[in-house]
């Protein structure tokens, strides 16, 4: 009879070879495709490929941007790099360890390791609670309750709220202050890699620099790596130091950041520089749709010269 492995033994299983010792997250060929409902008794289900052939890997203490419009797969890729879903062929590691075939039990690893901050802070967090049972949720539910006291207040003062505000509940900050609050829970268990899934799209533009710059300030204080997932170029240039650019499930373009902006290889990323608003176009009555046009002829224009 075989002997039962012991944690160190499995732990060994799991994880991958040392090529992969400076790699925070690592994808191989993946896909993740969903089925419609049927439609016809004679034709089969029509699937949608949210996700295809992404090949990614993201370095320790990097700052990783993922940019695309709405229904490009940059939803559907952050869920499967955070254990959400599952991908239909390919495979996932996070700091060396595989995810993608491991039950949803076997990842309460990833939960400590791996934290989000979401879109719209009011929706996430819970208005029954006050802030110090919300900051300290991650450490109730890992066991951590020793000290947990200290952690809250010390994270409300990183984050630059007050050790009083502990006692208060979300509908009585205003929206910058309910996503500092966001930040201070994604820290609580002392995370290796914080995920930031548009976390200032649903904030005035007033705050939205002193978010970012927050964001900033404790992914180099924590020596953390970063994943910003944006439809905003520009607010992804102001954190990230890489940038992959996805269309229709692809990552179409991947590049250092300054890189990316100076000098735009497809056609896709070209456009949505474009799309950035600006001053000057926009007192000359130029749209965004204008300046894409633009682009699209500039690009035509090229192919036709280096097609004579």
């Amino acid at each position: 009879m075989a002997e039962a492995s012991s944690p160190e033994q499995q732990l060994a299983v799991d994880m991958v070879p040392d090529e992969a010792a400076d790699i925070a997250v690592q994808l191989r060929g993946l896909n993740r495709e969903f089925r419609r409902r049927r439609t016809s008794l004679r034709e089969p289900a029509p699937v949608v490929r949210a996700v295809r052939d992404v090949d990614l890997s993201i370095a320790r203490g990097e700052r990783f941007g993922l940019v695309g419009e709405s229904g490009s797969g940059k939803s559907t890729l952050l869920r499967i790099i955070c254990g959400l879903d599952k991908p239909t062929s390919g495979e996932v590691y996070v700091e060396g360890r595989p995810i993608h075939d491991q039950p949803s039990w076997r990842l309460g690893w990833l939960r400590e390791r791996l934290q989000l901050v979401f879109q719209d802070p009011m929706s996430s967090l819970d208005p029954r609670m006050r802030v110090r049972e919300i900051i300290a949720e991650p450490l109730v539910a890992q066991g951590k309750r020793e000290g947990k006291r200290e952690r809250v207040d010390e994270l409300l003062q990183r984050v630059g709220l007050s050790v009083e505000d502990a006692d208060r509940y979300p509908h009585q900050f205003s929206g910058g202050q309910r996503q500092r609050i966001s930040v201070a829970r994604a820290l609580a268990p002392r995370p290796g890699i914080l995920v930031a899934d548009e976390p200032v799209s649903a904030l005035d533009v007033s705050v939205r620099a002193q978010v970012l710059n927050l964001i900033d300030e404790v992914v180099e204080s924590f020596d953390l790596t970063l994943i910003f997932v944006s439809h905003d170029l520009s607010v992804v240039r102001h954190v990230c130091d890489r940038i992959a650019v996805m269309r229709r499930g692809e990552i179409v373009e991947l590049a250092p950041t300054e890189q990316l902006f100076t000098d735009p290889q497809h056609d896709y990323t070209k456009s949505l520089i474009a799309a950035i608003p600006q001053l000057r176009t926009a007192l000359a009555g130029r749209s965004a749709q204008d300046l894409a046009q633009d682009v699209a002829q500039d690009t035509a224009v090229t192919h036709d010269v280096d097609g004579a």
